[in-house]
């Protein structure tokens, strides 16, 4: 199977937002849209999943026109939107319905997503009720006659955006779809549940899916994704396999941390900061042989060197040098 995006082109009247978007996925894996506001981003995956009509461009699914609505795609949007008033497990079995999933397999799906994203409380809750008389089951002195038994399920509006973010996702996975489109997943997330989404995320990868992914979190594409697409006012800046691009650019961030003053010896180097921190100064090197020259000039005038560790740029600096830092959405 494969999965191939072909001249994607959108406008409105003289403004184009997705102009001539190519991209292609020969197997299972994950594919990352990356830009800023505006880029055309979240433009482009609403056409592929028919959402939004194209100007004109193909999406293909094993060399044919894709038909969104007769496959199993797992859609998180970054738009996130839950029925407020509505229970939660009335939702997820809604959800569950419109992609076709039996209502005793839905059940079966809900509790285990539940269990996995730490949700029972909420969407399986349960209350202690006073058990009086001859419904009274027990003659230990220890019984306080009060029994645990189920409560209805907790409505969305009685969640935090982090707790109805997992519901939202684990609609996505109910019907354990081929197709995966998350479009900013771990936005606003706490560090305890962006690790749960993670988990969750390398499960689906491990069974081999085709997995789309949008965020501005780019130490998470850098765990996840082979191969990115950056979008800039809906104009593709730079694209293809992420180690090939970060080859291409060299060993060139050194970071250092010394136990006496370097000040004199950097400028003495000609080279360039980029950042001073407590823990350590990262600076711009042309590539190792320089980097090594400066190694060799601070063991020569006997600086302790604790930390000398040489790097391509990271994923963060190259989008920011592709898009401009004034553009960068935080």
């Amino acid at each position: 199977m494969s999965f191939e995006v072909r001249e994607l082109v959108k406008s409105y009247g003289e403004k184009t937002v997705v102009n001539g978007l190519s991209f292609k996925m020969d197997g299972p894996g994950v594919y990352a849209l990356l830009g800023t506001n505006g880029a055309g981003k979240t433009t482009s995956i609403r056409m592929i999943l028919g959402m939004l009509k194209r100007d004109s461009g193909e999406v293909l699914w094993n060399g044919t026109e894709m038909q969104p609505e007769k496959m199993n795609i797992g859609y998180l949007a970054e738009e996130r939107g839950l029925y407020p008033k509505y229970t939660l497990l009335d939702q997820l079995l809604y959800f569950a319905k419109l992609k076709g999933v039996p209502k005793h397999k839905a059940m079966e799906k809900i509790k285990y997503w539940s269990k996995r994203l730490q949700l029972d409380e909420y969407i399986f809750p349960t209350r202690r009720v006073k058990v009086k008389g001859a419904l009274k089951k027990s003659n230990d002195p220890a019984d306080d006659g009060y029994r645990t038994v189920p409560a209805k399920s907790m409505r969305a509006e009685q969640l935090s955006k982090g707790n109805q973010q997992k519901v939202q996702l684990m609609a996505a996975l109910l019907s354990d779809p081929e197709f995966v489109i998350l479009d900013e997943p771990m936005s606003g997330l706490d560090p305890v549940n962006t690790d749960l989404f993670k988990e969750v995320i390398r499960d689906e990868i491990s069974k081999d899916k085709y997995v789309i992914m949008s965020s501005h979190q780019m130490p998470t594409i850098e765990e996840f994704c082979s191969d990115i697409t950056i979008m800039n006012r809906g104009n593709v800046v730079l694209q293809g396999n992420l180690n090939e691009i970060k080859k291409s650019y060299g060993r060139v961030n050194l970071f250092v941390k010394c136990e006496q003053p370097i000040d004199e010896y950097i400028r003495a180097a000609g080279l360039t900061v980029i950042e001073e921190t407590p823990a350590e100064t990262q600076l711009r090197v042309t590539g190792e042989e320089q980097a090594m020259a400066f190694l060799n000039t601070l063991i020569t005038n006997k600086i302790t060197v604790i930390r000398f560790d040489l790097r391509e740029p990271s994923l963060h600096e190259i989008f920011v040098e592709k898009v401009g830092a004034g553009n960068e959405e935080q």
